[in-house]
């Protein structure tokens, strides 16, 4: 349980100095995922949010009756990697529009907030797969498992599987 959270922290801290995810929506017939900015804060916990425009994919394949979704991690640094599962819904919450509201975000709408195309998807995160990949220790134990241990085994130090709380 604690490397659960030490990971989930981990989690938002590099998620927090790179929001960049590869987001896919389950089950919609476009099969493939795109670069989107996650937004996120502690009044929110366990939720991404994205800004995208009516016209896009996501909004189509959730008029469809899709919801499940993988959002896709990596560092900066390639040196921490995450799965993230869960369901997508429209949430055009104006309060939370506001609060995410930023330039980088205006300068996808000429309308600004008002512009009738922006759209606010939430993401409900359900379970997640963390993996640390640094240079140091890692690689030490991988290379110690060719001699040692399966790199299976090794592996397992720098890997878990949790869930978010509802």
């Amino acid at each position: 349980m604690a490397k659960d959270i030490d990971f989930k922290k981990k989690f938002w801290s590099e998620l927090d100095d790179s929001p960049f995810v590869m987001l896919a929506l389950a089950g919609d017939d476009r099969g493939h995922s795109q670069p989107m900015t996650a937004q996120f804060d502690d009044d929110f916990p366990n939720d991404l949010y994205f800004f995208t425009s009516r016209q896009n994919g996501f909004v189509k394949g959730l008029e469809k009756g899709f919801s499940d979704a993988t959002a896709s991690y990596s560092a900066k640094g390639h040196d921490f990697f995450a799965s993230v599962h869960g369901r997508l819904a429209i949430d055009n919450d104006r309060a939370k529009i506001d609060k995410f509201w930023s330039p980088m975000v205006s300068a996808w709408f000429e309308g600004g907030k008002d512009d009738p195309n922006v759209v606010l998807i939430r993401m409900d995160l359900d379970r997640a797969e963390f993996w640390e990949a640094g240079t140091g220790s890692f690689l030490e134990e991988m290379a110690s498992a060719v001699w040692n241990e399966s790199a299976a085994e090794a592996a397992k130090k720098h890997n878990t599987e949790t869930r978010f709380a509802a």
